[in-house]
C-alpha cells in the first residue's frame, strides 16, 4: 500500500499563522479614505509572495502584474499600462492552475472596474479624485459625523452632560443612538490594531444614563428668519431636521401621522430595546429649542402636500417605511397572519398583544423579525420559531440580535422558504408549509437559496407574523409629481427633488428601510442644504472644549461589553434588557481610545456643525 507524504510543519508555522492574523487585523482595520488602488496593489503583492512557482502564468504573471500597478499607483502609467494589465490579468485567471492565481488576477479585474474613476484620475490628473486621504474613522464611518473622540474624551474627563452636548452637535437623538445605533463607527476603529474596537454606543449609552438629554440644555437659537418649513414625518429623519432648522432660526411645523413623535423608533423597535421614557428624553430636549411646532394625525395626501409646497418656503418629506411587504404564497392574507410592522405599530400605540399559550411563527431574517420572535415570547407565545430561507449566519439581523433571541428560547428553523399558508374550515391559519433549502451560488455576498427536490415540511402554528421587509407609502406624494424609484423617492446627494424647488427628501422614504443614525445623518444634511436654499449659511455655537489627551495607552485589553439581563428574566417582560456600564467600566473603555483625532490626521473640529 503506498504510504501518503505529508509536507513536514515548518518551526515557523506557529509564529507564521500569528502573523498572518495579526496581518489580518491591518486589513480589517483598512482607514477610510484609502486610496483604493493602494489597497488593490497590496493585494497583488501578498498574492505574488503566495505563489507556489509550479505554473508560469502565477509565478511570472502576478509579479508583472505588480510591476504594472505601481505605475499606476505612482500615476506614471498610461492607458496603455492600464490595457496591458486587463490583458495579462485575463490570461493569468484563465490559465493559472490554482485559485492563488486566478482570484488574485480576477480581483484585479474586478478593482480595475469598480474603481474606474480613481484609475482615470491616476492617469489624467496624476492624482487621487477628491476626499482620498486619512480621516478619523469612527467620525468618518458615522453618517451624522459626530466627533467621537471628542464626547469619548469629555466621559473620560467625568463631564457626561458635556458628552451629551457633543454627540447633540451633530446628532440631536444620543439617547436614541446610544441604545439602538448599529455602531458603524466602530467598524474600521484603530484599537483593533492591538485588540478590539472600542465600545462606542456603551459609551454613549453610558453618557445619556448619567446625565439624561432632557437634562442637558440645548444651544441657543438663532435670531427668527420668519422662514417657514414644513416637515413630513415626526421620525428620526424628520425630527433631526426640524432640530437644526430651528436651531438656525427657521419656524418649523412638523406634520406627523401618528398620535406621537419618534416614528420607527417608538413603532418599530420594541420597548424592551428601546425604552419609550428613554425616547421622550430625546424629543424633549428637541422641542425644548423652541420654533417647533407638531401636528399629529396630519395625514398628508396629495392635495395637503400640494398646500404644503404653497404655504411654506420649503418643504421636508420623511415619512419613514411604515407599511409591510407581503409575500406571494397561497392564503397569505388568511385570519391570524400579521404583518409585523403593523404588529410593532399597534405596540408603540399601546396596544400590547396577547399570545398567551399560542404557537407563533415569524417569517424573516432581519432585526425586525427578530423584534418579533422576542415580542411574541414577551406576549406569552408558548413558542416561537423564525422560518428562514438561507443559513443563520446569512441573516440580516445584527448578530447580537440573533444570539439574545436564541438565548430567550426562539427557535431558529433556516434553510426553509414559505410556500403556502394551512388554514382551517374558518379561514385561520394553522402551519405553514416551507420548502427545504439548500445553498446556491453567492449574489451579493451571500449564498442564494435553492430549493430541494424533497417533500414539504408543515410547521404549526396560531399565529404568523410576516417579517419579510418594509415599503413605503409614496403614492399621494408620487401623484402630486415627486419622482419615485421602486416606490423610493428620488433625491440627488443634497437631497433635493428634481424639478420641485424648495422640496426634499430623506431618510427611509427616500434610500429604503436602512438605520436610525443614518436617517439622522439624511435630516441633518437636509437641514443645512434647506437653509442654503432659504439664502443662509448659518453656523451654530458650540462652546464644549475637548480635552486634551493624555499618552495612549497600547496595552492590550478586553473590550467592555454591555451585559443584558439574564433571558430567564428578561423574556417575560418588556423592560429594557441592556444592563449599562458601571463608572469603572466606562472609565477603562475610555482609556482605550487613542485619541485618532489628535495622534492621528486630526480632522476633528470642534467649533462647528459639519455637514456632508
Amino acid at each position: 500500500m503506498a504510504m501518503l507524504s505529508v509536507a513536514p510543519k515548518s518551526p515557523d508555522d506557529e509564529r507564521l499563522g500569528a502573523f498572518v492574523d495579526d496581518f489580518r487585523r491591518r486589513v480589517d482595520s483598512t482607514p477610510l479614505g484609502v486610496c483604493p488602488l493602494v489597497v488593490t496593489l497590496t493585494a497583488l503583492e501578498t498574492a505574488a509572495g503566495q505563489t507556489c512557482g509550479k505554473c508560469v502564468p502565477c509565478r511570472d504573471g502576478i509579479p508583472h502584474l505588480v510591476e504594472l500597478m505601481r505605475t499606476l499607483v505612482d500615476c506614471d502609467a498610461d492607458a496603455s499600462v492600464v490595457d496591458e494589465m486587463r490583458e495579462l490579468s485575463q490570461l493569468v485567471r484563465d490559465t493559472s492552475d490554482c485559485a492563488i492565481g486566478y482570484h488574485a488576477a480576477d480581483q484585479l479585474l474586478a478593482a480595475l472596474d469598480a474603481f474606474s474613476a480613481e484609475v482615470e484620475s491616476h492617469l489624467e490628473r496624476h492624482a487621487c479624485t477628491a476626499g482620498i486621504g486619512q480621516t478619523v474613522p469612527c467620525e468618518t464611518g458615522c453618517p451624522a459625523h459626530v466627533n467621537v473622540p471628542g464626547y469619548i474624551a469629555l466621559v473620560a474627563a467625568g463631564d457626561n452632560a458635556g458628552a451629551v452636548a457633543m454627540v447633540r452637535k451633530d446628532n440631536p437623538f444620543p439617547t436614541a443612538c446610544g441604545l439602538v445605533c448599529e455602531h458603524p463607527c466602530e467598524a474600521k476603529c484603530r484599537r483593533r490594531l492591538i485588540d478590539d474596537a472600542i465600545n462606542i454606543r456603551g459609551i454613549k449609552k453610558y453618557a445619556t444614563d448619567q446625565a439624561p438629554a432632557d437634562h442637558v440644555p440645548v444651544p441657543r437659537r438663532s435670531p427668527d428668519t420668519g422662514c417657514r418649513i414644513a416637515v413630513v414625518g415626526g421620525g428620526p429623519a424628520g425630527m433631526t431636521c426640524a432640530y437644526f432648522a430651528s436651531l438656525m432660526g427657521h419656524r418649523v411645523t412638523v406634520f406627523e401621522r401618528r398620535s406621537k413623535l419618534g416614528g420607527m423608533m417608538r413603532y418599530g423597535i420594541p420597548a424592551y430595546r428601546f425604552p419609550r421614557e428613554r425616547l421622550d428624553e430625546d424629543l424633549r430636549a428637541i422641542l425644548s429649542v423652541g420654533g417647533i411646532e407638531v401636528k399629529y394625525g396630519a395625514e398628508i395626501g396629495t392635495e395637503e402636500f400640494e398646500a404644503l409646497r404653497r404655504d411654506y418656503d420649503a418643504v421636508f418629506v420623511a415619512i419613514g417605511a411604515h407599511t409591510g411587504r407581503t409575500l406571494s404564497i397561497d392564503n397569505i392574507d388568511a385570519d391570524g397572519v400579521i404583518p409585523a410592522v403593523q404588529l410593532l405599530g399597534d405596540i408603540g400605540d399601546g396596544a400590547e398583544p396577547d399570545m398567551t399559550g399560542k404557537r407563533v411563527v415569524v417569517i424573516g431574517g432581519g432585526n425586525v423579525a427578530m423584534d418579533c420572535s422576542r415580542t411574541a415570547l414577551r406576549a406569552g407565545a408558548r413558542e416561537v420559531s423564525i422560518v428562514y430561507r438561507r443559513r443563520q449566519e446569512d441573516m440580516t439581523a445584527l448578530q447580537s440580535e440573533v444570539l439574545s433571541a436564541v438565548a430567550e428560547g426562539v427557535e431558529m428553523v433556516t434553510l426553509e422558504a414559505p410556500a403556502a399558508i394551512e388554514v382551517d374550515d374558518a379561514g385561520h391559519c394553522t402551519a405553514l408549509l416551507t420548502q427545504p433549502q439548500m445553498t446556491g451560488p453567492i449574489r451579493n455576498g451571500r449564498p442564494s437559496p435553492v430549493a430541494l427536490d424533497v417533500p414539504q415540511h408543515r410547521i404549526p402554528a396560531d399565529l404568523i407574523l410576516v417579517a419579510v421587509g418594509q415599503d413605503i407609502v409614496s403614492g399621494p406624494f408620487n401623484a402630486a409629481g415627486m419622482p419615485t424609484n421602486r416606490n423610493r423617492f428620488v433625491a440627488d446627494d443634497a437631497l433635493r427633488v428634481p424639478d420641485m424647488p424648495g422640496v426634499y427628501a430623506g431618510g427611509d422614504c427616500q434610500t429604503g428601510p436602512k438605520t436610525v443614525i443614518k436617517a439622522i445623518g439624511a435630516g441633518k444634511v437636509a437641514a443645512r442644504n434647506i437653509d442654503e436654499y432659504l439664502g443662509y449659511h448659518h453656523t451654530l455655537p458650540f462652546d464644549i472644549a475637548v480635552p486634551a489627551p493624555h499618552p495612549n495607552d497600547r496595552t492590550p485589553v478586553g473590550r467592555v461589553n454591555i451585559a443584558e439581563r439574564p433571558a430567564r428574566e428578561r423574556r417575560c417582560d418588556f423592560a429594557g434588557v441592556e444592563i449599562g456600564m458601571s463608572a469603572q467600566e466606562a472609565r477603562q473603555e475610555c482609556a482605550r481610545c487613542l485619541r485618532c483625532d489628535v495622534y492621528g490626521i486630526g480632522s476633528a473640529e470642534g467649533g462647528r456643525v459639519q455637514y456632508e
